[in-house]
């Protein structure tokens, strides 16, 4: 498991970005700030990766539903199309 990252300042980050990344390798992710506050955050891809990987179809998605076969009945709002000025 990796531990936890390091807070860097945009300036030091900047100066030791090699730093930067070995360490978000290493120990995971590496938070930026500027002017005090979170920036951005630096991950290795492998974690990046595992992160944004699609898990299943929307299909699959609705089937697993716990809400699947409860009936919900949804009612159409009646009325005409809205005119919208461009």
């Amino acid at each position: 498991m990796a531990k936890r990252g390091r807070k860097w300042a945009v300036a030091q980050a900047k100066a030791q970005f090699s730093e930067v990344i070995d360490r978000a390798l290493s120990e995971g992710p590496q938070t930026i700030t500027r002017s005090g506050r979170k920036a951005v955050v630096v991950v290795s891809v492998e974690q990046w990766e595992r992160k944004v990987k699609r898990k299943g179809t929307l299909v699959e998605f609705f089937q697993n539903s716990p809400l699947r076969g409860a009936q919900i009945q949804i009612k159409k709002l009646k009325g005409g199309v809205r005119e919208v000025e461009l």
